[in-house]
């Protein structure tokens, strides 16, 4: 999941001309991946109100949201640091801060460790050490797991990077309980099962971009029809695993009810992709955004029940 943050315009930086104060801001934030941050935050909180069996502390949500967010914001700035090289040749990436020279290198990386540096503060200092230490680790395998060793190498890259976009759920817990349990670590299923069907939905759109800087993505190594085939594996252990945590937690009517429709919906998109792959590679005719977009609604919306689900029936 990467996303492209606001910039000044081409023109400027091809004449040289500095660019504003406005813009340079926006260039930080970029590079922090808000959208991604965005997403990440919205698999932490409903676990805090499920945790919590309600509302939890105001101050609590603040502390953990702000250390998240700076957390998993370092390690984007990591990420678009060691990737400037990839980035500056493929079209999805090209104008980020680093390959249009808004940014340098070396102050994106100091803003990258003052923000891993502060994220570790905050969650350790407001929240507790458990949930600190959970953030370093998922900062760490991103950066040095996803970004260094994994995603140039194997076809596996996302499925196995994509693991540290699955430590909120388990922050989240952690910072209402202080403690580990099944609960979380089902909900961290969940995501690790819907990450592959997102990223490849989106590779597969942007397959020539990965093809041209060598980066292995499922999409570029396998036609679309096996690429639509993975796509359903995972989103019905996915579906499946979503499903377990009904009788993990206890929990009302309100999430399986929530879990079984938005499962349905997702897996008929998923089938549907597979069907317009095995028919033909025309990317206008699979449509892959398609799914892209279905699966940040399917997750966003699970959570969401997940947050519900104690208000209304505990």
């Amino acid at each position: 999941m990467t996303y492209v943050g606001h910039s000044a315009s081409a023109a400027q930086q091809s004449v040289g001309e500095p660019a504003s104060l406005k813009d340079v801001i926006a260039a930080y934030v970029g590079l922090t991946k808000p959208r991604v941050i965005e997403l990440l935050l919205l698999t932490t909180v409903p676990v805090m109100f499920f945790a919590a069996e309600g509302v939890p502390g105001l101050w609590l949500v603040v502390a953990t949201v702000v250390g998240g967010a700076f957390s998993a914001g370092s390690a984007s700035v990591f990420n678009c640091v060691y990737d400037r090289d990839i980035d500056e040749q493929m079209r999805r990436t090209r104008r980020r801060a680093i390959p249009r020279h808004i940014v340098s290198p070396t102050a994106a990386l100091v803003f990258g460790f003052v923000l891993g540096i502060a994220s570790t503060v905050i969650l350790y200092v407001w929240v507790n050490p458990l949930s600190a230490g959970l953030s370093v680790a998922a900062n760490a395998f991103y950066v040095f797991g996803y970004t260094m060793l994994l995603k140039r190498r194997t076809t596996q890259n996302i499925v196995w990077g994509g693991l540290a976009g699955c430590f909120p759920a388990l922050i989240g817990w952690t910072a209402v309980t202080g403690s580990l349990s099944w609960v979380p670590v089902v909900l961290f299923a969940v995501v690790f099962f819907w990450t592959p069907p997102h990223t490849w939905a989106l590779a597969l759109r942007y397959r020539e971009d990965y093809a041209n800087v060598d980066v292995p993505m499922l999409p570029v190594v396998a036609p679309a029809r096996e690429v639509g085939r993975q796509v359903v594996i995972y989103s019905w252990v996915m579906v499946a695993t979503s499903l377990v945590l009904w009788p993990v937690a206890g929990t009302g009517p309100v999430y399986p009810i929530a879990a079984v429709v938005l499962g349905a919906v997702f897996l008929l998109e998923a089938h549907r992709m597979w069907a317009r792959s095995r028919d033909t590679e025309a990317l206008g005719v699979i449509q892959p955004m398609r799914l892209f977009h279905s699966s940040n609604l399917y997750l966003s919306l699970l959570f969401v029940a997940v947050a519900v689900d104690p208000l209304l029936t505990r």
